[in-house]
């Protein structure tokens, strides 16, 4: 199953690569949050080619507020697009996210950079892996970890608490990198390339793919309180490898 997915993730990567005269297929949700009809083509893409692999899934997809039971049976969980700004300014660093959970629990997880044509995938139980190599998570300490921040502009409430776990970790680890989409930050932490990141607030489409990738990569996500992550909600996050995940939380940055 997991080799049809990847091949329909692959196949709307081509949408992707094809887009022309963006910025005036674009508008805006709300401030800063941007949707082009590259991201509903995508989507309708996925919702089509997902469900004749499993017709009794639920689909949730970020375009259209599709908010499906997410919860309960099979459930594909899709972001068509995630780094939209990216996209329309062309940066070239944008994923296309694609999760598979059953009651809750992730199950599979396919995350895609097609600029690079950098593939992350996995099955609960089965590892991680990148363009068919084995993934893991670094074992670096904080001293010598890069970390990266989500922020949302359009959630102007997380501002100060962003930047203030964002000094404090600047603080204490190498360096900062900042790539733009949730999914495939969480991806370099998987493989190694990254040791911690954080979002204040976050959805589902965001971060599930990625989550049961950096899970079977032997790293850590949970909520900056530490408990589980979210499926039918957005939530907070912060994903690591083994050390760092503990060193945020014995140097008290989550009471930041």
């Amino acid at each position: 199953m997991i080799e049809q997915i990847i091949a329909a993730v692959r196949e709307a990567g081509k949408i992707v690569l094809s887009a022309s005269d963006v910025e005036r297929a674009t508008s805006e949700k709300g401030v800063g949050n941007f949707v082009t009809k590259y991201d509903v083509a995508v989507q309708e893409y996925l919702r089509g080619a997902l469900l004749a692999i499993l017709p009794e899934a639920h689909f949730m997809g970020e375009e259209g507020r599709e908010h499906e039971d997410s919860l309960h049976g099979l459930c594909f969980i899709v972001d068509p697009i995630d780094g939209t700004a990216n996209f329309v300014r062309g940066l070239c660093c944008s994923a296309i996210s694609v999760a598979l959970a059953r009651d809750g629990e992730l199950i599979a997880g396919v995350v895609y950079q097609p600029y690079i044509d950098e593939i992350f995938y996995a099955e609960k139980g089965k590892g991680a892996f990148r363009n068919g190599q084995p993934i893991h998570a670094s074992d670096r300490p904080m001293k010598d970890g890069l970390y990266y921040l989500g922020t949302g502009s359009y959630y102007q409430e997380t501002y100060d608490r962003t930047f203030a776990i964002a000094r404090a970790l600047f603080d204490r680890m190498l360096d900062l990198r900042r790539f733009g989409p949730a999914a495939f930050e969480l991806c370099n932490i998987a493989c190694g390339r990254l040791e911690l990141g954080f979002e204040i607030l976050l959805q589902p489409w965001d971060y599930a793919a990625a989550a049961c990738i950096l899970h079977e990569a032997g790293g850590v996500i949970t909520q900056l309180d530490g408990s589980p992550i979210t499926l039918d909600r957005g939530c907070s996050i912060l994903a690591g490898n083994r050390l760092c995940h503990g060193e945020f939380f014995s140097e008290n940055l989550h009471k930041l």
